[in-house]
This record gives structure tokens, sequence and C-alpha cells, in this order.
């Protein structure tokens, strides 16, 4: 290797000596454990209890992003309709379909058909919890389902003073089966295996499973799925459970101390690659 003349190799070193150190990024660690301070109670009336022949799942629904599926779910729940219904389209790595009276896909309830509600209009009162802040766009969770919404920034410019937000079909969301009418959900709904993001703006997501995912998981898979089929043997609102039934259920707060320093671990983690789907809500079932 040529060598330097010395005055220009002096030159060198001590630039080198002045040259500021960047040191390695340190990796963000979250509290092993949450406090008291991060877990909150979910409505009674807004948790789904499914017990299937392969175990229960519950599922939070959000009714500030789905108001009128949500309603009809809940309604539907009280009436027993969901009660005996098999999940009859199921795929490996994508979701678990059922809801459907006829088990096939090609049925409903009795009640009109609910509009879509693929997307929802965020405001001040929404209780969103901000994750990642991208500028244009905010990614956050309203309870335990995750949402990407404009920047509440552009919100004093609308009409209403909201801005458009949609839920994101992560492992364990909840949307709302439909035909090629976007306006066709009635009362047929999946529960998601894995991440989909092609789902999202064209599915109404209305909730997320916060407890037994694995559950989800291993209903058997099919298109059809082959007899016998799992079932939905009994399904009911948490409120509505006799009170020596009634299972004590809490969530990590996605606005609490634990939560956000997860998210700033994967974030961490991920870099560019970030989802929100990279982050777990853990639940508590007693």
């Amino acid at each position: 290797m040529k060598s330097l003349p010395l005055a220009s190799a002096l030159v060198m070193s001590l630039w080198l000596a002045a040259a500021p150190v960047t040191a390695a990024p340190r990796p963000v660690v979250a509290p092993l454990t949450p406090g008291p301070g991060d877990w909150r109670t979910p409505d009674p009336n807004n948790v789904l209890v499914i017990d299937t022949n392969k175990g229960r799942v519950l599922v939070e629904l959000a009714p500030e992003v789905a108001p009128q599926f949500v309603a009809r779910v809940q309604e539907l729940t009280r009436q027993h309709v969901y009660d005996g219904l098999t999940f009859f389209r199921v795929i490996d790595d994508f979701m678990d379909q059922t809801g459907d009276p006829k088990n096939d896909g090609t049925g409903g309830s009795n009640l009109p058909d609910v509009p879509a509600e693929f997307q929802f209009r965020r405001g001040p009162d929404t209780p969103f919890a901000l994750s990642v802040d991208h500028t244009v766009d905010e990614v956050g969770f309203v309870k335990s389902l995750p949402v990407t919404s404009q920047s509440m920034m552009l919100a004093p410019m609308t009409r209403d003073g909201r801005v458009t937000a949609w839920g994101l079909y992560c492992q364990g969301v909840a949307g709302a089966a439909r035909a090629e009418d976007p306006n066709s959900q009635n009362s047929q709904f999946f529960l998601m295996r894995e991440h989909r993001p092609a789902l999202e703006k064209r599915y109404t997501a209305f909730g997320r499973v916060i407890a037994g995912l694995e559950v989800v998981r291993a209903i058997k898979t099919g298109e059809p799925v082959p007899e016998p089929q799992d079932r939905m043997e009994r399904v009911r609102l948490l409120a509505d459970l006799p009170p020596g039934e009634q299972p004590k259920v809490r969530v990590i707060d996605p606005a609490g101390p634990w939560f956000k320093a997860e998210v700033a671990r994967a974030v961490a983690e991920k870099g560019a690659e970030f989802s929100a789907c990279d982050v777990n809500i853990p639940s508590e079932v007693k």
C-alpha cells in the first residue's frame, strides 16, 4: 500500500483523533412486567365470548370504529343466532369464517344488510392511542384494534373536524364478511389467523381477539372445511354471563407506559419495516 507523506499522515492522525465517535444505538427494552396503571378493564358489553369445541375466544368489539356492525353482532348474539354455527371456510395463515345460519357462506340473518364501515371518522373524542407519527399519517390503537389514521393536524381543515381512519388487519382482528356489494354485511364474520393488509379499507374491521388466538389458529382448515367442522357452541356477551360464570378480564392499555415502551422496542427492532401488527396487546383472563 502506498504510504502518505509525513505531514499528510500527521494531519490525518489529528483529524481522526478529533472526529466524533458515533456510538451504536442502544436497544430499547420494555419493562419486564406491566404495572397496575398499565391495565384497563374492557366494557363487558363489548366483549364477545365465543365458546368453541376447541376452546374459548374473547373478542373485544370496537363500536368507535364500526358502530353499526358491532350493534348487529350484539343483537344476533343476544338472539342466540350464533350458537352452534360452524367455521365453514378456514384458510391457514389467513382467517376463520363463521356466522352463517346456513353454514355454507350463502346465508345471513333475517335483518337488513349493514352498510360498509371500511373507514371511520376519527376526532378528538376518539380513544386513539398514538404509537407512531409519520407526519402524513398516524398509527395507533383504538383499544385493542390497530388503526392507521390521517394526521390530526388536518382536522381543523375538515368540515366535521375529524380525519379518516381505518382498522388494520393484523392477527386476531375481527372483520365483517360480505358479498361483492360493499354494503352486504349481515351476520357473517371472520377472525384473522395472520396479518393480511390487502383487506384494509375493503372490509369492515370491528374488533380484535384479546384472548384465545391459539384457538383461532387451531380451527380445522378447508375451503370448504371437511366434516366434522369445528363450531361455535355458544356465543354470549361478557355482560350477559351469570355472575358466577363471568371471568375477570383485563387488557393492556395502549396509552400506558408499558405499552409505549413496548412499541418503542418494536420500532427500534424493526426500523422502517415496523407495523402495528408487530406489537401484541397482553391480556389476563381469570
